[in-house]
C-alpha cells in the first residue's frame, strides 16, 4: 500500500510505515496498536527513569505515531503535542495505525518543527520533548544544528528533558551530540540499536544520579507500562563506566 512516497507493509502481524525507501520509519503491532514495537522508539522514553509525570510532551516528527498515542493513552492529565511537516503522514497515521482524532488533550500539527520550536509563546512551556526527524533517505536527522538544539533547550520547563533519536554513522553521531551539549547541562546516551540509532537524553538541569533509585524505578515502568527500563538503567551504567564525555558510544 502506498500514499505518495509512503509505504506500507506487513509481516507477522506488525505494520510498518517507509518513506520510499527500506529504512523502517515506524511499526505497529496490530493487536497491540497503543504499545511501542521498535527498541529505539521504546527508549524514547528514557526520560520516564527520572519523572513520573509531565504536563506537556511533545513529538517532533510524528513517524507512525507510536510515541504520541502511547502518551496520549497512558498519561491521562497530560497535554500531547504531535508537529508533523507531511500532512500524508498525519493522514496515513490516522488511516492505518490508529492515531486517534485531535481532543482536549491532543494536537497533531502540520508544520516545520524549527518553526514550532522558535515560537517565541512555547518558551519554558514543555516538559518532555521527544525528536525523532528524518526524511525519505533517513541518513541523519533533518534537522540538527546548534541553533535548532538551543531552540529546544529553550522551549523547556526547568527541569525540561530532550529525547534524540541520531540515526546515522559513527563518528557521526559525536557531532550531534556536540551540538546538543552547548545547549544542555547534561546529556546521556544509550548503546547503539538497529545498527546505527542511539538515543541521546539532553537535561536542562543536571539530575541525580543513584543507580539503585533507577533500577528500582526500571521495574515500576516494567509494571506499569510494560517497556524494559532495566536495559536503560544497564545501559547508563555502561555509558557512566565507559567514559563521559561523548568520543564513541559504548559498544554492547
Amino acid at each position: 500500500m502506498s500514499t505518495s512516497k509512503l509505504n506500507l507493509a506487513e509481516a507477522d502481524g506488525v505494520r510498518t510505515l517507509h518513506f520510499g525507501s527500506s529504512a523502517v520509519q515506524g511499526a505497529m503491532r496490530l493487536e497491540r496498536p497503543h504499545d511501542i514495537e521498535l527498541e529505539y522508539v521504546q527508549q524514547m522514553m528514557l526520560w520516564l527513569l527520572f519523572r513520573r509525570e509531565a504536563e506537556h510532551i511533545v513529538q517532533l516528527g510524528l513517524g507512525a505515531a507510536a510515541l504520541t498515542k502511547f502518551c496520549h493513552h497512558h498519561f491521562k492529565s497530560t497535554r500531547i503535542t504531535a508537529v508533523e511537516l507531511d500532512a500524508n503522514v498525519i493522514d496515513i497515521c490516522r488511516r492505518h495505525f490508529a492515531l486517534p482524532p485531535d481532543d482536549e488533550r491532543l494536537s497533531v500539527l502540520n508544520m516545520d518543527a524549527a518553526d514550532f520550536v522558535n515560537d517565541f509563546s512555547l518558551r519554558r512551556s514543555i516538559d518532555v520533548l521527544q525528536v525523532d526527524l528524518y526524511d525519505a533517505r533517513a541518513h541523519a536527522p533533518v534537522l540538527s544544528s546548534e541553533a535548532f538544539y538551543a531552540a529546544c533547550a529553550n522551549c523547556l520547563s526547568v527541569k525540561g528533558m530532550m529525547t534524540v533519536n541520531l540515526y546515522c554513522d559513527w563518528p557521526e553521531h559525536l557531532h550531534h551530540l556536540q551540538m546538543m551539549e552547548k545547549s544542555f547541562e547534561a546529556l546521556a546516551w544509550l548503546p547503539e540499536v538497529h545498527d546505527g540509532n542511539i538515543v541521546a537524553i539532553g537535561f536542562k538541569q543536571s539530575p541525580t544520579v543513584d543507580f539503585d533509585d533507577l533500577y528500582a524505578r526500571a521495574e515500576e515502568i516494567r509494571v506499569l507500562f510494560g517497556l524494559p527500563a532495566k536495559s536503560w538503567v544497564d545501559g547508563l551504567y555502561q555509558w557512566m563506566a565507559h567514559d563521559a564525555a561523548p568520543t564513541a558510544p559504548p559498544q554492547t
